[in-house]
């Protein structure tokens, strides 16, 4: 099952200069405890921007230039990438935009934190076509513990066709 995991400020921003804009402890907690024992998927700038492989995951990097990366898998397409788990193991894609993209269009599930303000940035998470999604839960929040804006946890999953 491929997932993919993102957290988006409302206007649609999710990063600039290859690192995140906001610090949402409850959100890193989220994004920790849900991918956690899982395999994680991600573009190689992704990879840099994180500095070293995710603990208690198998990390796949995709690129087109980089071989090898201690500690990781590298392959050069997300269906290289999807082909080497089983289909019942819940795999996530953890960015960027262009890897986002991609997994749009054969994602099965969607694990999608609204951060409800607007940040200037050079990275925007792809449009997407809500249609094509039910929402499961929403898990909402005023605020978070060192975060001054409102967010929220959202869980989809694809509307089989």
């Amino acid at each position: 099952m491929l997932s993919i995991i993102v957290a988006v400020a409302r206007n649609g921003v999710i990063g600039d200069k290859n690192a995140l804009l906001w610090h949402i402890s409850e959100d890193m907690r989220f994004f920790r405890r849900t991918t956690s024992g899982h395999p994680v998927i991600m573009g190689r700038k992704t990879y840099e921007s994180l500095g070293r492989p995710l603990p208690n995951r198998q990390n796949v990097v995709i690129s087109r230039t980089t071989q090898e990366i201690e500690g990781c898998t590298v392959v050069g397409s997300l269906e290289q990438a999807i082909a080497l788990f089983p289909a019942e193991e819940e795999v996530f894609i953890i960015g960027g935009a262009q890897i986002y993209a991609l997994a749009l269009e054969v994602a099965d599930r969607f694990y999608l934190t609204r951060v409800e303000h607007d940040y200037q940035g050079d990275t925007s998470f792809p449009a997407w076509d809500e249609s094509k999604w039910r929402l499961l839960s929403r898990e909402e929040f005023e605020l978070g513990e060192k975060y001054p804006y409102p967010f929220a946890f959202e869980l989809y999953e694809r509307i089989k066709e």
